[in-house]
């Protein structure tokens, strides 16, 4: 099992810029990666970036160049890195893992772990 609790989330201004913290804790070594999504009212959960256990990171085209996702190994921290945010990027940032699961006689070898999400909101 894994437990994920982000922090950072806040009000910005536009063209600020915002760090979201996520601590992990749980079986942390046998994850496949961990990522950042974000949703707003009405709208599916989008990807905004992921990073691999081999360290390969991945970002969605609205955040290039302006997101970096990271992560602190001996703190078991995955951190969300955003500049130059704009109005669109108003919404609930979750923190997501994959990695196996046990519940009772069920295996899930690739199971979504969720933080309970942190609200950044970028306003004038």
């Amino acid at each position: 099992q894994v437990q994920l609790v982000e922090s950072g989330g806040g009000l910005v201004q536009p063209g600020g810029s915002l760090r979201l913290s996520c601590a992990a804790s749980g079986s942390l070594l046998s994850l496949k990666a961990m990522g950042w999504y974000r949703q707003v009212p009405g709208k599916e959960r989008d990807l905004v970036a992921n990073i691999t256990k081999a360290g390969n990171t991945n970002y969605a085209d609205f955040v290039k160049g302006r997101f970096t996702i990271s992560r602190d190994n001996a703190k078991n921290t995955l951190i969300l890195q955003m500049n130059s945010l704009s109005p669109e990027d108003t919404a609930v940032y979750y923190c997501n893992a994959v990695g196996p699961r046990r519940d009772g006689d069920y295996y899930y070898p690739s199971y979504n772990y969720w933080g309970q999400g942190t609200q950044v909101t970028v306003s004038s």
